[in-house]
């Protein structure tokens, strides 16, 4: 394989669609989201998208056949628009793929006419998160007054060191191709898989889109993830030694 290849798996005609990229991430925040979006919404896979700049490997499934790493785009149609939902097993490996791959999305926005985009994912704190908020950022002063109304924080100076991947990408290049473009970012500890993290951008993202999803499924995630960082928590404090004299600081992040 020496470029990128877009696999049409069905055509549709889509109304005012909205893209919303969910691919690998911190926590798995965005790909939580997209993935769960699509399970709820029962979203059919329109599009695959296979490139030489995602790892070089296969998935091995349960029953014993494989499948190449890829991008897929499915659809949703809702009542006043419809969704396509950008997910994936990997980002890409290199720095050239992310913009190709983004150039990808970008030219299927076109093509479909999408007129705003919303990227998901994480936003690493280095420590657990017990109550997580979603951070955002646009590529127009609107777009960040209008999300502001929906409980996104906008914070000076964050993310630090700006957003990596194609969740910035899209937001940055939609600028350039005049797509109205924002990406929403639950905080995360970064360690683990974070559901708890991602119910907090999903409930922003449906009241943005007007929509309502069930959010068993990553409830019933999260609660279990609350009790395994409960029990590394658990270890953490029992592997902390004991407090020393003089001004020395020896605590660990918990």
């Amino acid at each position: 394989m020496r470029e990128t290849i877009v696999r049409r798996i069905k055509d549709l005609d889509l109304k005012n669609p909205i893209l919303i990229e969910g691919l690998p991430g911190v926590g798995h925040v965005g790909k939580l989201v997209a993935e769960h979006l699509i399970e709820e919404l029962e979203a059919e896979k329109i599009i695959e998208i296979y490139s030489p700049h995602l790892p070089p490997q296969v998935i091995v499934l349960d029953d014993g056949t494989v499948k190449q790493v890829r991008n897929e785009i499915y659809a949703y149609h809702g009542k006043d628009r419809d969704l396509l939902l950008v997910v994936g097993d990997y980002q890409s490996a290199t720095n050239e793929g992310h913009y190709e791959l983004t150039g990808v999305f970008l030219d299927l926005c076109e093509e479909f006419g999408v007129e705003r985009i919303y990227t998901l994912g994480g936003y690493g704190t280095g420590q657990f998160v017990d109550k997580p908020k979603v951070l955002g950022a646009a590529n127009s002063l609107e777009l960040v007054e209008e999300m502001k109304e929906f409980g996104v924080v906008f914070q000076e100076n964050e993310p630090g060191g700006g957003i990596v991947g194609v969740s910035g990408l899209l937001v940055g290049l939609g600028r350039l191709r005049d797509i109205d473009a924002v990406c929403l970012m639950g905080t995360t500890s970064g360690y683990l898989v974070d559901p708890k993290s991602a119910q907090e951008v999903l409930r922003v993202l449906s009241k943005a889109l007007d929509i309502e999803v069930g959010m068993q499924a990553l409830e019933d995630r999260a609660k279990e993830m609350e009790r395994i960082v409960g029990k590394l928590q658990e270890m953490e404090k029992a592997q902390m030694p004991f407090e020393t004299s003089g001004e020395e600081d020896l605590r660990y992040i918990g």
